[in-house]
């Protein structure tokens, strides 16, 4: 009854996707209230060095790691499952924010980021679980593209409301307080909304067996490094760029960069165009193999960085450079985020699609830890470094399509 509702248009998926979604929805709404805007506030009006926000940023995924160890197996465990595992990630990710709101120095900063890092690292391998439990191979990748959509809508809507309220009030800190209010309703859906997904009868491995399993695909591993590079690029949108908008664009008519109300536009419109674009670009990625895809999106970002570079060597223009290159690595993303969880499941036996989905995640939580940290550090540089670094980013492009191709030459045989 439920699909029918839904227009023509929409994917006919299972309802229990449409739920995950809107409490996707709504704690990313939560999150796009501090994506953006982190960086900033700990660096200009807390103090701390653009190194050490870097760093404890990075901290965060080294949490993350262990959390997406514990979320994989967890989410294949008969004890644990999917549901139990959302609401822990749930409750753990409210707490930190809370710590975030008063935080006023590095170490109380650096913890807060290591509860945040664990809550996630939860997250991620129980949440595609469940999607990929509730869909069938050939829905995996629009199914995978609702939830991502769920995603960039709500973090569209958070930074929109965030600029609001920072323009009105320029109150941080409270910024940090919504987002747990967020998680708690994220929680609060998953607790009534909600069943465990999976059916956990059949096959049942030791706790390490899985893993040992995982490790051993040749295929998997390859892939991994791939991704480690998309994540790290994913980064440096929403670590690296904000700051590097706000002190590094010097154009005529802008003294020192741009306005906190002039970056959340341009990361609004670069929010909306993903969401407008998700669906779009999952069905087109949909002809090609998994690995080709993968390529289409990396020459995506290639020119979205090389248009970061332009933003700020240009003398004239540099808002209109900052839209174009924030368009294009809008398209790298929803070219990339749905395709490679849907190809890490393609992977997974059944029984270990948490195990396999949390090396999935693996790769976020370290390109995560190598962007804000490589982004921090070359920020504190002299900014004949900053500019280059965004060439520097296009180039390791190059890289990955080596990569994607060996891939595509294994799946072939």
């Amino acid at each position: 009854m439920f699909n029918r509702k839904l227009p023509s248009w929409l994917p006919q998926l299972n309802h229990q996707v449409w739920i995950l979604a809107l409490g996707r929805l709504l704690s990313q709404i939560g999150t796009g209230f501090t994506l953006f805007y982190a960086s900033i506030f700990f660096v200009n009006q807390v103090g701390l060095t653009a190194t050490a926000v870097g760093i404890s940023l990075g901290s965060g995924s080294i949490a993350g790691v262990f959390g997406r160890f514990l979320g994989g197996s967890f989410a294949d465990s008969k004890f644990w499952g999917r549901r139990r595992t959302l609401l822990l990630s749930a409750a753990i990710s409210a707490v930190a924010d809370v710590v975030l709101a008063l935080t006023y120095n590095f170490h109380t900063l650096v913890i807060g980021n290591l509860l945040m890092g664990l809550g996630v690292g939860l997250y991620w391998p129980a949440t595609e679980a469940a999607v990929a439990d509730l869909t069938t191979n050939e829905q995996r990748n629009e199914a995978f593209a609702i939830t991502r959509l769920a995603d960039s809508l709500g973090l569209g809507i958070g930074v929109v409301l965030a600029g609001a309220l920072i323009a009105n009030s320029g109150s941080y800190r409270a910024l940090f307080l919504i987002d747990s209010v967020s998680f708690v309703v994220f929680f609060v859906i998953i607790y009534f909304a909600v069943p465990e997904t999976y059916q956990f009868q059949k096959e049942s491995r030791k706790f390490h067996q899985g893993w040992g399993v995982a490790f051993r695909d040749r295929s998997l591993m390859v892939f991994v490094l791939v991704n480690i590079l998309f994540t790290t690029y994913l980064a440096q949108i929403q670590s690296t760029i904000p700051l590097y908008f706000t002190n590094f664009i010097s154009s005529a008519g802008i003294d020192k960069g741009f306005s906190s109300t002039t970056i959340s536009a341009i990361f609004t419109w670069h929010i909306v165009f993903a969401v407008l674009c998700q669906l779009p670009m999952a069905r087109f990625i949909n002809k090609f193999s998994r690995p080709r895809g993968l390529m289409l999106s990396l020459l995506l970002w290639g020119g979205g960085f090389v248009l970061i570079w332009v933003t700020g060597v240009v003398s004239n223009n540099a808002l209109i450079w900052a839209v174009l290159g924030l368009g294009l690595l809008s398209l790298g993303m929803v070219s990339y985020t749905p395709s490679a969880s849907a190809f890490a499941v393609e992977l997974a036996p059944e029984s270990l699609r948490g195990v396999y989905l949390s090396i999935n995640s693996q790769c976020w939580a370290i390109g995560y830890f190598i962007g804000p940290t490589l982004g921090g550090w070359v920020l504190d540089q002299p900014s004949g470094i900053v500019y280059s670094f965004w060439l520097i980013s296009a180039a390791s492009v190059g890289v990955g399509m080596l990569i994607l191709q060996y891939l595509d030459r294994i799946l072939g045989e």
